[in-house]
C-alpha cells in the first residue's frame, strides 16, 4: 500500500490522519485544529474509533470548507467503515489506495472538485452499501468492476463529466434501490440487462444524452417510485398497463424526449403520483385519464405535444382535475386542445398557482368562476380562440403576478378592476379586439414591469396615471390602436423603460421632451402617427438606444447630429419633412441600417442613399451680401441698439421690483439637482440634527432631509472624510453609480462636493428616501414581519439588481458588500440595493477609479465569500455567494453569524444538510409555515441559495441562471 507506514495498528492510523491533514491547504473553519498531539487521535474532530481495537472506523469531515487533495494514506486505515467528505473543495484525483478499505460500507465524496477517472479498484468493497460521487468533475468511463458491489443499495454519480455509456455490468447490482447518473454526458442506450434490478425504487437518468428505444421492462419493475429520464433522445410509446404494476410511482418525468403514441388511461391507477411531466414529446390524441383518482397530484405538465384534435370534447378531462386538492401547476401549452373551458374551472384547487394553456384552439369565454382560483400567481391563456369579455371576477385573483390573454378574440372594455391586482408584474392583452379607453386604474400596479396592449381598438388619450407605474422596465406596447391626443410629459417617469412602442395610432403634437428622462430606453417606435416639429435636443441623453423608428409622421427640422454618437443599430426617419444635410457617422455610416426616404429637402449622406448634393453659398452670393449699404447697416444697428437698451432697462426695473415683492422660488428640485449646496443640505436636515440621523456606517452618516422648496424627502449620506478611505469610498460610489439606472438600485439624485461653514471639506450623496428602511430592520423586528410573498419579491428584486450590475449596465460592477442593511425598501416594499462604497468596476481594471478602495477588506463577515479572505481578487461570483447567504437568511430567519453556527457550521451547510435529510421545512422561519404554500417551491428556493453559496466560486450558480430559476418557481 504506502510502504513505510503500512501496518495494522493504531500507530498506522495516527500517521495516516496526520498525512491527510498535511494535504489540506486551507481550513477556513478550523475543523482540523484539534488534530494535534494534545489529544488522542480518536478524539479528533470528525474521527471515531472502535472501542475494542482503537482503530479509526469513521471519518466525517462534511461541510468543513476544506481545500486540498485527499492523501493516499487514507488507504492505510484498514478498519474504516464510513468516509463522508461531502461539501468541501477537495481537488485532484481520488487516490486508488482507497480501494484497499475492504471494510468500507459508506463512501460519500459529493459536492467537491475531484477530477480524473474513477479508480477501478474502488469496487473491492464487499460490504459497501452507499456510494456517492455526485457533483464533482470526474471524467472517463464508469468502471465495469463495480458489478462486484453486491450489497450496494444507493449509487449516484450525477453531475460529472463521465462518458462512454452506461455499463451493462451495473445490472449485477441486484440490491440497488436508488441509481442516479443524471447530468453526465454518458451517451448510448439503456442496457437491456437492467431488467434484473428488481429492487430498484428510484432511477434518475436525466440529461445523459441517451438514445434509442425506451426499454419496456422498466415499466415492470414493481417497486419503482421515481421514473425520471428527462432531456434525452429516447423514443417509444408508453405501455397501456402503465401504473398497473407500479402502484408506488410518485414521479413520472419523461419530458424533452421523442416519446409518441397515446397517454395511457391506466395512469389513473398511480394513486401516489404527485408529478406527471411528459412535456416536449410527440404524444397525441385525447386525454382519457381520470385525474380524480390522483389526489396527490401536484405538478401536471403536458405541454409541447400534439394532444387534442381541435374538437369540442378535448377538454372533457378537465372536470376530473377538481378532485386534485394538492394541485399547484397545470402546464398545457402548444397542443391541439379545442373545446371550451368548463365552468368547473372554478372548482380547481385553491392552491393552484400556475395555469398555462397558451397556443391551443380553445374557444368560448373564460368562465366567471375563474375568480375562485385565489391562489393563482400566473394565468396564461394567450394564442387561443377565446371570445367574449374579460370577466370582472378576475379582480379576485389578488395573488396574480402574470396575466397573459394576448392573441385571442376578446372584445369589450378592459376591466377597470385589473388595477386592483397590486402584485401584477406582467400583463399581455395585445392582439384582441378590446375597445374603450385604457383604464386609469393601471396606475395602481406599482410593480408592473411589462404592459402589452397592442393590436386592439382602444381609443382616447393615454391616461397620465399609466406613467405612475415607474417600475416598468421590460416594455410598454400601445401600438396598432386608435389612441389619440398628445403623449404626456409624465412619460419621463418611466426611467427604467426599455421598450416603447406606440406606432400606428393617432397621436399628435410635438414629441414630449419628458421622454429624454427614459434613459434606459433601447427600442423606440413612434411611427405612423401625426407628430410634428423637430426631434428634441434633450433626446441626446438616450445613450442606450438601439432601434428608433420615427417614420410616417410630420416631423421637420434638421436630423440631430447627436444620433451619430448613439450606438444605434436601426434608424428609420422616412416619410417626414426633415431638411438639410444627412450625417455620415455612426448609424448613418451603414446605409442598410438607415432609412430617410420621402424627405424631399434632405441632401448629402452616403452615396447609397441617392440624395442630392448639398448646395453651398457661391463667392458671388457672398460678395453681393457684403455689398449691402453701409448706411442701411448703420441705421439698422442704431435703431436696434436704442430699442434694445430701452427693453433692457424696463426688464431690469421690473425684475428688481419683483424681487422686493416676492423673491422668486427656485425651479423644482428635480431640475436643479446638479447645483445642490452645503447650505441647502444643512437646512434640510435642521443643521444635521441627531433627531434626523437615520444611521451610521464605516465611512458615513445618513440623515433624513426635507427640502423646503418642494417638501421633497431625501436621504443624505454625509461622508466621514477624516476616516481613512472615506474620500476613496465617496469616489467609488460616484464612479459606480454615475451611469447605472435600475428600478432595484437605490437612486442617487445628486452629490455635493463643497465646504462646510467651518471651512472643512464636505462631501455627500443625496438619495431617494426609502420610507420602509432596510431589509435588516424587517427581518429581525418584533413589531412587524415579512410574509412569504414579500420575501420572495425582495429575493427576486435583489437578483434582478445583481443581474443588471453584472451583465447589463455597460460595465461589470461588483457590489462587494451585499447584506440586509444595504437593501432598502420603498413605500411599496420594492427592494433597492444601495451602498456602493466598496463596489468595484471590473471593466476599468487597473485604472485609478477601480482602485478606489483596494486597501479595504471587501465585504462583511458572514456574507463575504471565503476567497476574499485569502486575498483573491473580487469577482461577480463573490456577489453570488453573498446573495446565496442573504437568500438563506431570509428563508430561515437565521443570521449567518448566529451563535448556533459554531464549530465550522454555517448557513450553507445548514441548508445542505436539510436538503440531504429532506428536512428543509424544519429549518425555515416559522412565519413562513403558517401559510398554505407549495412546499416544492420553498425547497427550490433553498436549493438556489445553497447553489449560490458554495465555497468554491466555480461551483456557484451564475446570476442569469438564478434569475431564470427564481421566476420559474411557484409558491
Amino acid at each position: 500500500m504506502i510502504g513505510a507506514v503500512y501496518g495494522s495498528s493504531a500507530a498506522s492510523d495516527h500517521l495516516a490522519l496526520r498525512e491527510i491533514k498535511s494535504k489540506i491547504t486551507h481550513d477556513p473553519r478550523g475543523a482540523l485544529t484539534s488534530w494535534n498531539d494534545s489529544l488522542p487521535f480518536c478524539e479528533w474532530r470528525g474521527v471515531a474509533c472502535g472501542r475494542r481495537h482503537q482503530r479509526v472506523t469513521f471519518l466525517n469531515l462534511e461541510d468543513m470548507g476544506l481545500v486540498g487533495s485527499l492523501s493516499p494514506y487514507i488507504g492505510n486505515m484498514s478498519f474504516l467503515g464510513y468516509i463522508v467528505l461531502d461539501n468541501n473543495q477537495f481537488q485532484g484525483s481520488i487516490p486508488p489506495e482507497i480501494g484497499y478499505l475492504y471494510r468500507l460500507q459508506v463512501l460519500s465524496l459529493s459536492n467537491n472538485s475531484f477530477t480524473g477517472e474513477i479508480p477501478a479498484n474502488m469496487s473491492s468493497w464487499p460490504k459497501l452499501t452507499f456510494l456517492s460521487l455526485r457533483f464533482n468533475k470526474l471524467s472517463g468511463k464508469i468502471p465495469n468492476t463495480f458489478s462486484s458491489l453486491l450489497k450496494i443499495s444507493s449509487l449516484t454519480f450525477a453531475k460529472n463529466n463521465l462518458t462512454g455509456g452506461i455499463p451493462p455490468s451495473l445490472s449485477n447490482l441486484t440490491s440497488l434501490v436508488s441509481l442516479s447518473l443524471s447530468f453526465c454526458p454518458l451517451g448510448g442506450s439503456i442496457p437491456d440487462s437492467f431488467n434484473k434490478l428488481k429492487n430498484l425504487r428510484r432511477i434518475g437518468l436525466g440529461e445523459n444524452g441517451l438514445v434509442g428505444a425506451f426499454p419496456s421492462f422498466l415499466y415492470n419493475l414493481s417497486m419503482l417510485e421515481i421514473l425520471s429520464f428527462p432531456e434525452n433522445q429516447l423514443q417509444g410509446s408508453l405501455p397501456s398497463n402503465l401504473c398497473l404494476r407500479q402502484p408506488h410511482l410518485t414521479r413520472i418525468e419523461l419530458n424533452s424526449n421523442h416519446f409518441n403514441g397515446f397517454l395511457p388511461p391506466s395512469i389513473s391507477n398511480c394513486s401516489k403520483l404527485y408529478t406527471l411531466d411528459v412535456a416536449h414529446n410527440d404524444f397525441k390524441g385525447g386525454i382519457a385519464i381520470d385525474f380524480g383518482k390522483l389526489q396527490n397530484l401536484s405538478f401536471l405538465s403536458l405541454g409541447f405535444n400534439n394532444f387534442g384534435s381541435k374538437g369540442l370534447d378535448d377538454m372533457n378531462f378537465f372536470p376530473s382535475l377538481s378532485n386534485c386538492s394538492n394541485l399547484k401547476v397545470i402546464n398545457l401549452p402548444m397542443n391541439k386542445f379545442g373545446g371550451v373551458l368548463p365552468n368547473s374551472l372554478g372548482n380547481l384547487s385553491s392552491t393552484l398557482s400556475y395555469l398555462q394553456m397558451t397556443s391551443n384552439y380553445i374557444t368560448g369565454s373564460i368562465p366567471s368562476s375563474i375568480g375562485n382560483l385565489i391562489g393563482l400567481t400566473a394565468l396564461s391563456l394567450g394564442a387561443n380562440n377565446f371570445t367574449g369579455m374579460i370577466p370582472e371576477s378576475i379582480d379576485k385573483l389578488q395573488n396574480l403576478q402574470m396575466l397573459n390573454l394576448a392573441d385571442n378574440r376578446f372584445s369589450g372594455a378592459i376591466p377597470r378592476s385589473i388595477g386592483n391586482l397590486s402584485l401584477l408584474t406582467k400583463v399581455a392583452l395585445g392582439g384582441n379586439s378590446l375597445d374603450g379607453t385604457i383604464p386609469m386604474t393601471f396606475g395602481r400596479c406599482r410593480k408592473m414591469i411589462g404592459l402589452d396592449l397592442h393590436g386592439n381598438k382602444l381609443t382616447g388619450s393615454v391616461p397620465k396615471q399609466l406613467f405612475d407605474m415607474s417600475s416598468i422596465s421590460e416594455g410598454l406596447d400601445l401600438s396598432q390602436n386608435n389612441l389619440s391626443g398628445v403623449l404626456p410629459q409624465e412619460i419621463g417617469n418611466l426611467k427604467q423603460l426599455g421598450l416603447l412602442y406606440i406606432s400606428e395610432n393617432r397621436f399628435s403634437g410635438e414629441l414630449p421632451t419628458g421622454l429624454s428622462s427614459c434613459i434606459s430606453l433601447q427600442k423606440l417606435n413612434l411611427s405612423g402617427n401625426f407628430f410634428y416639429g423637430s426631434v428634441p435636443v434633450s433626446y441626446s441623453s438616450l445613450k442606450g438606444l438601439q432601434s428608433v423608428d420615427l417614420s410616417h409622421n410630420n416631423l421637420s427640422g434638421h436630423i440631430p447630429t447627436y444620433l451619430q454618437q448613439i450606438p444605434l443599430k436601426h434608424l428609420d426617419l422616412s416619410y417626414n419633412n426633415f431638411e438639410g444635410e444627412v450625417p455620415v457617422k455612426g448609424v448613418f455610416a451603414n446605409a442598410s441600417a438607415t432609412s430617410v426616404i420621402t424627405n424631399a429637402r434632405l441632401c448629402g449622406g452616403l452615396p447609397e442613399l441617392h440624395l442630392p448634393i448639398c448646395k453651398t453659398k457661391t463667392r458671388d452670393s457672398k460678395r453681393r451680401t457684403r455689398k449691402l449699404s453701409v448706411r442701411v447697416i448703420i441705421a439698422i444697428s442704431l435703431s436696434s441698439s436704442v430699442a434694445g437698451l430701452g427693453l433692457l432697462s424696463f426688464v431690469s426695473f421690473y425684475c428688481c421690483l419683483k424681487k422686493k415683492r416676492d423673491k422668486p422660488s427656485e425651479s423644482r428640485f428635480a431640475k436643479s439637482f446638479e447645483k445642490i449646496s452645503y447650505g441647502r443640505l444643512f437646512k434640510a436636515t435642521q443643521g444635521f440634527s441627531s433627531k434626523n440621523l437615520i444611521g451610521t456606517g464605516s465611512f458615513a452618516s445618513v440623515y433624513k432631509g426635507i427640502l423646503n422648496e418642494n417638501g421633497f424627502t431625501v436621504a443624505i449620506k454625509v461622508l466621514n472624510l477624516q476616516r481613512r478611505g472615506g474620500f476613496k469610498s465617496f469616489m467609488a460610489k460616484c464612479e459606480a453609480l454615475r451611469n447605472i439606472r435600475h428600478r432595484n438600485l437605490v437612486k442617487v439624485i445628486t452629490s455635493c462636493a463643497s465646504i462646510d461653514f467651518q471651512g472643512n471639506d464636505f462631501k455627500a450623496l443625496v438619495y431617494d428616501f426609502m420610507p420602509n428602511g432596510s431589509l435588516e430592520s424587517w427581518l429581525y423586528s418584533i413589531d412587524h414581519k415579512l410574509d412569504l410573498v414579500q420575501r420572495i419579491n425582495i429575493i427576486k428584486d435583489v437578483a434582478c439588481a445583481l443581474d443588471y450590475l453584472h451583465c447589463h449596465c455597460g460595465n461589470v460592477i461588483v457590489h462587494c458588500d451585499l447584506k440586509p442593511s444595504n437593501i432598502l425598501l420603498d413605500a411599496d416594499m420594492v427592494a433597492h440595493v444601495g451602498d456602493f462604497g466598496l463596489a468595484k468596476i471590473l471593466s476599468f481594471e487597473g485604472s485609478n477609479t477601480n482602485t478606489s478602495s483596494s486597501s479595504i477588506i471587501r465585504g462583511t463577515i458572514g456574507y463575504a465569500p471565503p476567497e476574499y479572505g485569502l486575498g483573491n481578487e473580487v469577482s461577480t461570483s463573490g456577489d453570488i455567494y453573498s446573495y446565496g447567504i442573504l437568500l438563506l437568511e431570509m428563508l430561515t430567519g437565521k443570521n449567518p453569524i448566529d451563535p448556533m453556527f459554531d464549530g465550522g457550521l454555517g448557513l450553507h451547510s445548514y441548508a445542505m444538510s436539510a436538503l440531504a435529510d429532506g428536512s428543509v421545512l424544519q429549518i425555515l422561519d416559522p412565519v413562513l409555515l403558517n401559510e398554505d404554500v407549495y412546499e416544492d417551491g420553498l425547497i427550490s428556493l433553498v436549493k438556489i441559495g445553497a447553489q449560490c453559496s458554495y465555497e468554491s466560486p466555480q461551483d456557484r450558480m451564475d446570476i442569469g441562471t438564478a434569475v431564470h430559476k427564481l421566476f420559474a418557481i411557484t409558491i
